[in-house]
């Protein structure tokens, strides 16, 4: 870790008296000299109790981290004075601004120092988006770092009926600082360029030099015929890195950021149903969803990437619940009788998933659906169909009611199994499963926790099946899945979209409706 810490250096001072700061200066001739850094006095040595706690203070503040990390110079230039003012005169905004940073600014800072970076660049998003991974432009630029749907693709950010990566703050971080990178070095190793780039292309940027050359005049950023955005973008993120490394004395209070990690970026591996994600972490759906904006949908993207953002106390607990969790209990799925005049893509709007899933879950390849058959549907846990369905439609978890929010947490110890935990909590061997999604049979890790709910009350609402996954092995017929699995040859030909004269192919996937134990 980079930070310095202020009490550290204060305290070689008083022992080994004031030494010489020196700056080095970029000589690099592409450099305006305007940009070259005025050395800063050396700040004074805590003298109280006060002092050197403020130092400390400091020194555990990311905003600190963020100074000590500073490389650009901040060019004594009228419109950087204007900027630098109207943050001075709008201390608002950079409130609501560190509100909206506080959860992600640490990794954010963790991403570029990985890259030995400048971290002025972590406050992009605050020029970008106001630190709003929900922000977009005119231009169809979306999330904290204003991507475009052909820069996300270019640099294999991820964007579907599920997903959104531009506004995956894991994904459009590192996505947009690979490009910052790659216009680094695209613009002879110059961060002022690489920025004027980011925000109007490098081409525009090329060319703008390109003509100054041409014409035998200064080719500096601020010579430079450019967009009036793109004019006006750099001194913008110069006059607020001036405002971050100087807010003490300009009057300026930045809310301290702790410097340690908020967030924990969770692989969960398959698709997840966010409402079932949220209980597992222990917080609200809304909360779940304010950490991972990319989301768009009530799960996970079936083919993802598979992060979750987790608050970083409940990180440990999630990943406990999760690797207990049965994995036909990761969503929700319903049977659905197709009408006359169904579509596919209507009945995909209706239950509010895509058409590729019920192609995809129902083993179909084109459109064609027949009237009278039955379908497998994802759905949401509680999603507000499955109430209008009849019980023998409804096949995922059993839903539980909790009387209370507040669990208990019980660590499993050796000898302990399922009966004698219940009986030893004054609850049911039934209870703990529902509440940990765990299978009868399961066997327990010493050192697992589980979450008890006490008055719980569950509720049943019919729903006594549940869907199994079945991959077809070599020699399997349908008679021998269907006794197996105490089902029917109709019921698999039904429940898969089978014709009963083509043979099953090893690897195939099947969808089986089997009873809740």
């Amino acid at each position: 870790m980079k930070t310095k810490l202020t009490l550290l250096a204060a305290s070689i001072i008083l022992v080994i008296g004031c030494q010489s700061v020196k700056h080095d200066i970029d000589t690099d001739p592409v450099i305006d000299p305007t940009l070259v850094k005025v050395p800063t006095k050396l700040s004074k040595q805590p003298t109280s109790i006060e002092d050197i706690e403020d130092d400390l203070a400091q020194a555990n503040d990311v905003w600190q981290r963020i100074r000590d990390g500073m490389q650009l110079r901040i060019a004594d230039k009228e419109l950087v004075e204007h900027y630098r003012q109207k943050f001075i005169e709008n201390p608002h905004h950079l409130e609501v601004v560190t509100q909206r940073a506080e959860p992600f600014l640490f990794f954010i800072l963790e991403e570029i120092e990985k890259r030995n970076l400048p971290t002025e660049l972590a406050l992009l998003p605050i020029i970008e988006s106001a630190f709003d991974p929900s922000a977009t432009s005119s231009s169809d630029a979306s999330g904290l770092w204003q991507l475009t749907l052909p820069t996300a693709a270019a640099f294999k950010v991820k964007t579907n009926w599920w997903y959104d990566g531009r506004r995956d703050i894991r994904a459009s971080t590192i996505a947009a600082l690979d490009l910052l990178e790659y216009l680094y070095a695209k613009m002879d190793k110059n961060w002022i360029y690489a920025l004027a780039a980011y925000n109007s292309g490098e081409g525009r940027v090329l060319n703008a030099i390109k003509r100054n050359k041409n014409k035998g005049t200064e080719t500096n950023f601020w010579m430079l015929k450019l967009p009036k955005e793109t004019a006006h973008y750099v001194p913008q993120l110069l006059a607020l890195a001036d405002i971050v490394k100087n807010s003490s004395e300009l009057g300026i209070h930045l809310a301290a950021i702790e410097n340690k990690p908020r967030i924990e970026m969770v692989n969960i591996e398959s698709q997840l149903d966010l409402n079932l994600a949220a209980e597992m972490a222990n917080i609200s759906v809304e909360e779940l969803k304010l950490l991972n904006p990319g989301l768009t949908r009530w799960a996970t993207a079936p083919e993802g990437p598979h992060y979750l953002t987790i608050p970083i106390d409940n990180a440990q607990s999630f990943k406990r619940s999760l690797a207990s969790l049965d994995p036909d209990s990761r969503i929700n799925w319903v049977r659905y009788k197709i009408k006359p005049g169904d579509s596919i893509s209507e009945i995909a709007d209706q239950f509010e998933t895509s058409p590729t899933m019920i192609r995809s879950s129902n083993g179909i390849k084109d459109n064609n659906i027949t009237a009278g058959r039955f379908l497998i549907i994802p759905i949401a846990t509680k999603d507000a169909d499955i109430e209008s369905l009849h019980a023998d439609q409804q096949l995922a978890r059993k839903p539980v009611v909790k009387s209370s929010t507040k669990g208990q947490s019980y660590l499993v110890k050796s000898g302990d199994n399922l009966w004698n935990i219940a009986k030893n909590n004054n609850i049911s061997v039934d209870q703990i499963t529902k509440w940990n999604r765990l299978r009868k049979d399961q066997s327990l890790k010493i050192g697992q926790n589980l979450i008890f709910y006490p008055n719980e009350i569950a509720q049943t609402n019919g729903l006594s099946e549940k869907v199994v996954n079945y991959r077809v092995k070599s020699g399997d017929s349908l008679a021998r899945i269907a006794a197996a699995y105490k089902v029917t040859v109709a019921d698999l030909i039904e429940w898969n979209s089978l014709q009963k004269n083509k043979y099953l192919q090893p690897g195939q996937m099947l969808k089986l409706l089997i009873a809740n134990s």
